[in-house]
């Protein structure tokens, strides 16, 4: 009786556990690059790791700015609603991308040719999935601002838990779209059929990857532009002034994400497009997607901006460090004095009148 191959390869093909074998090989990465690229370029020198060094601080900047955002969405009641809960999971697919881009930047150059296949689809697998949660999430944000202005009953009475059920549905989703070349989805043992600028992945996988993502943000650009027809030819009171105010902060968000992804998406049409070594613009895309990263560095600047509510609680804990430490100081100075304990912040915001719930005006919480 035949017996079918160890690993989940027979899953795939009969003839894919020898592609899975390969896995492992240390010689695969560099077999692949050396077909794809005319001199594979990984050497480290001086601009190299400046460059690298620059993209690191980027990516830490992205990390604290999100993670800043996410601690103010948790903490506060008041942004527990089904649009804060959505710009939250944005702000942790934008984290989770700075992680991911300081992971690739540390094993790019040098290290890249001593990478297994293996490693190679992990590094590149974990930014495909943060870019399919980005997008997912944007969809979902466009989803809740068409119900919100159409005051259609979506959610029901288990509201949350079902935006909860959501939001896990596009992460799965995600690591399932990222996930599909180290499921198999590959070019290893077919070299002809390489990407140039992600020499395993398979052309078809990265032109399926890149039409989802063009038809869904295509999608969201006709849903925006139905929301805005809605709210133009309505009432008074869903044509509010602050309706419009909460409309251009996430068209703004769109907007952002499709001009700093634009670049790396027709750069990946571009690889499909081109025979192996027939375009050298291909060898550059690693700036097209650096530029990329500016996004999720973008994306909390954008909500804190247009929301004096977030800005004020994303700014929170910066402010308690500052005052922490300017006490240090004049305690250090003054060690016989003792200072007066500082008032909570719930009395602060109650002398400044700041109102317990969103209130959706221009300049204030409107997102």
């Amino acid at each position: 009786m035949h017996q079918q191959p160890h690993g989940p390869g027979w899953l795939l093909s009969p003839t894919m556990g020898g592609v899975y074998s390969e896995y492992l090989s240390s010689s695969k990465v560099r077999e692949h690059y050396n077909y794809t690229k005319e001199s594979p370029d990984t050497k480290d020198t001086p601009s190299r790791q400046v460059a690298s060094a620059l993209i690191i601080l980027l990516c830490c900047a992205i990390v604290v700015e999100n993670l800043l955002v996410l601690i103010a969405v948790a903490r506060n009641s008041k942004f527990h609603s089904a649009m804060y809960l959505f710009l939250g999971n944005l702000a942790a697919s934008d984290l989770l991308a700075g992680v991911a881009f300081i992971a690739n930047t540390l094993l790019s150059g040098s290290v890249t040719l001593g990478l297994t296949p293996v490693q190679w689809f992990a590094r590149e697998g974990s930014a495909f999935i943060t870019l399919s949660a980005s997008v997912f999430s944007l969809l979902a944000i466009a989803i809740e601002r068409h119900v919100a202005i159409a005051k259609v009953k979506l959610y029901g009475s288990d509201k949350s838990c079902r935006m909860l059920l959501l939001i896990a549905a596009s992460w799965l989703i995600s690591l399932v779209l990222g996930g599909l070349p180290i499921l198999g989805w590959n070019c290893l043992g077919h070299l002809e059929a390489c990407s140039t600028v992600l020499p395993l992945y398979a052309k078809p996988y990265v032109l399926c990857v890149v039409t989802i993502f063009s038809v869904i943000l295509s999608a969201i650009v006709a849903l925006y532009i139905r929301i805005y027809c809605v709210v133009r030819s309505s009432q008074a009171d869903v044509a509010a002034p602050q309706t419009l105010a909460l409309l251009k902060t996430v068209t703004i968000v769109l907007g952002v994400f499709i001009f700093c992804w634009l670049p790396a998406f027709s750069i990946l049409l571009l690889d499909y497009a081109c025979p192996v070594r027939t375009c050298p613009m291909l060898y550059q895309a690693h700036y097209f997607f650096a530029f990329a990263t500016l996004n999720s560095l973008l994306n909390p600047v954008i909500y804190t901006w247009r929301s004096r509510d977030l800005r004020r609680e994303v700014l929170r804990p910066l402010q308690c460090w500052r005052q922490a430490a300017g006490m240090q100081g004049r305690r250090d100075r003054t060690p016989g004095h003792h200072l007066l304990p500082l008032r909570s912040s719930s009395s602060l915001e109650k002398g400044m009148h700041v109102p317990t719930s969103p209130t959706f005006l221009e300049g204030n919480t409107i997102v």
